[in-house]
């Protein structure tokens, strides 16, 4: 969907409790997402294995792009290999489709059981000592348990979703809602360095999907990833630098169908200055540190767990200038 952008900074989104906000009430399909996600979750992955077969095999859910960044990125595997990869994908795609939805009635106790957060310790050390950190997750395993399973398993913790508005209303209304439920808070993407500066004293972890693609119009950085030139937004580096903000990065495992391990891995303590990225385009990594490193970790994250990346996304659509 195309993204909605504001000239102005807005405070971040707070769940009103468990509060269904009207837009949804009012749609016409809110009740049956509502009934449907009151299932329970074994009936939901039963669910999800009859859409897994619709979406790869019957309707061919982008497989094109598929297997055209399966065939890019892993060269070296055979055809057959490649085609597990992308069946094992649909399995976990249509998985984290109906754990998202579970979200809208799934209570907090529920969710804690079914998400482990390791090596937070630093991290709330640092909340503890009045610091703002950085976590960076990407579209791996289910990324959309993230924020509210960290929230319930951390819940001394404040935890802030950096995310990008959406352009239709109702989608907004749900992404924000399914987010925000179980008491995790969001920021918008174009407002998150004026909301550091803003509450530089309220010590908070922003956690962002770092490995989303930028605009064509917006690339500053390009690296090597998956065998591939890929652009990265640039904003954790920017944030690092300008801020001193300790930088996580975030590995997500699923463990087994609806269980899902979270581990925190300190990369940037924030106490060395990093050199503020220029303005101008440049594919220096020196300049660039915590955005290279980042895609070496995901990077590794994704050679070992392969069909839980999300494939499907065009990620290489921005081809590099002059290639």
């Amino acid at each position: 969907m195309a993204n909605r952008t504001s000239s102005a900074a807005t405070p971040p989104i707070s769940a009103a409790s468990a509060r269904t906000p009207r837009i949804l009430r009012r749609h016409p399909g809110w009740w049956a997402l509502w009934l449907l996600s009151s299932l329970p979750l074994g009936v939901l992955h039963t669910l999800a294995s009859g859409l897994a077969w619709l979406l790869y095999g019957v309707m061919r859910y982008r497989r094109r792009v598929v297997e055209a960044n399966l065939r890019a990125s892993f060269p070296e595997k055979s055809d057959a290999e490649r085609r597990r990869i992308a069946r094992a994908f649909y399995r976990n795609l249509a998985d984290t489709l109906v754990e998202t939805l579970k979200l809208l009635t799934i209570s907090p106790a529920e969710l804690a059981r079914r998400v482990t957060v390791e090596s937070a310790a630093p991290m709330l050390a640092l909340l503890a000592e009045g610091r703002t950190v950085l976590a960076l997750g990407s579209h791996y395993a289910n990324w959309e348990w993230i924020l509210p399973g960290a929230t319930v398993r951390l819940p001394t913790a404040r935890i802030e979703g950096v995310y990008r508005p959406l352009a239709s209303p109702f989608g907004e209304a749900l992404v924000t809602h399914l987010r925000t439920r179980l008491g995790g808070r969001l920021i918008r993407m174009q407002d998150v360095g004026r909301d550091v500066v803003r509450q530089r004293d309220t010590p908070r972890a922003l956690s962002m999907v770092a490995d989303q693609t930028p605009p064509g119009g917006e690339i500053q950085f390009y690296t090597r990833f998956l065998n591939q030139d890929t652009p990265f937004f640039v904003g954790p580096d920017k944030l690092a630098a300008s801020f001193r903000l300790p930088v996580f990065f975030l590995s997500q495992r699923r463990v087994r169908r609806g269980h899902y391990v979270y581990r925190l891995q300190l990369h940037y303590d924030g106490a060395t200055p990093l050199p503020v990225p220029p303005k101008h385009p440049t594919d220096d990594p020196a300049l660039h540190p915590i955005t290279a490193a980042y895609a070496r970790f995901l990077e590794t994250e994704i050679r070992a767990a392969p069909a839980d990346y999300l494939w499907s996304h065009k990620r290489w659509k921005n081809a590099r200038p002059g290639k």
